[in-house]
């Protein structure tokens, strides 16, 4: 199956096109992932994509996209969106929403989606819900990626990131050649203020107080699929696919 990998029309909005798509998937799947920093979703998104076919719909990646979108080519959610980055400010629930609504044909798409950074709220998982009902969609799963507090810290402490080309190596499990060295600039790695462990913690536990409510609402309608994040990455991805046609066939 090809692989939709540009995201074009998630990234840029209603006005662009990717340039490539998926062929007609029999059994597209659409997920939505949740799991704390550290627990790896991200490598878990990708590798989940090239399994299913599906496509990595990261709420942040808009973000982070928007910046290079000429203020013309802004939509007002777009635009507003940015206003409150600027500032600093978390970007409420009826932006969010809106920006995904705008990109609601890429939850059309026939290969499926990993949606990923959203919901972050049960006001947002309901406004999702909706959005999906309204286009005769539905949900097959939610995978919460779940690991101990202790782990996650180990992860996040041991990162160490470099400033000029904004490499990431882990004393660990990712080191560097020469300690402290980043192995393609030369410059001193460091540890980011949020990697410390006592940051970590005090995110763990935002993540906990505001995750509890989604993962209790999704659970409520059967789709929760929790998945131990321990060991390797191949070895989570496999156990996600088994849980997955352990739930869906």
């Amino acid at each position: 199956m090809q692989l939709t990998r540009d995201r074009k029309a998630w990234l840029e909005g209603p006005g662009a096109a990717c340039n490539s798509r998926p062929e007609h998937n029999p059994r597209p799947r659409r997920l939505v992932l949740l799991g704390a920093p550290g627990v790896g979703k991200g490598t878990q998104a990708e590798m989940l994509c090239a399994k299913l076919g599906a496509c990595h719909l990261s709420t942040g990646d808009i973000f982070r996209a928007a910046k290079a979108i000429g203020a013309c080519e802004r939509s007002p959610a777009l635009a507003a969106a940015l206003q409150y980055m600027r500032r600093g400010e978390l970007v409420p629930d009826e932006t969010v929403l809106a920006l995904v609504s705008e990109r609601v044909n890429c939850l059309k798409c026939e290969g499926g989606f990993l949606l990923d950074g959203f919901p972050r709220t049960v006001a947002q998982a309901e406004a999702l819900e909706q959005l999906l009902k309204k286009n005769k969609l539905s949900l097959d799963a939610v995978v919460s990626y779940e690991l101990p507090i202790e782990q996650i810290v180990a992860r996040l402490s041991g990162r160490r990131t470099c400033p000029q080309c904004k490499a990431v190596f882990h004393i660990d499990a990712l080191p560097p050649k020469l300690p402290g060295i980043c192995d393609h600039c030369g410059a001193t790695l460091y540890q980011r203020e949020d990697d410390r462990p006592e940051s970590v913690r005090v995110r763990m536990e935002a993540y906990e107080t505001s995750t509890a409510p989604l993962t209790a609402f999704y659970s409520s309608r059967g789709l929760l699929c929790p998945v131990s994040a321990e060991g390797a990455p191949k070895e989570i991805c496999a156990r996600t696919l088994e849980e997955l046609r352990n739930r869906n066939p």
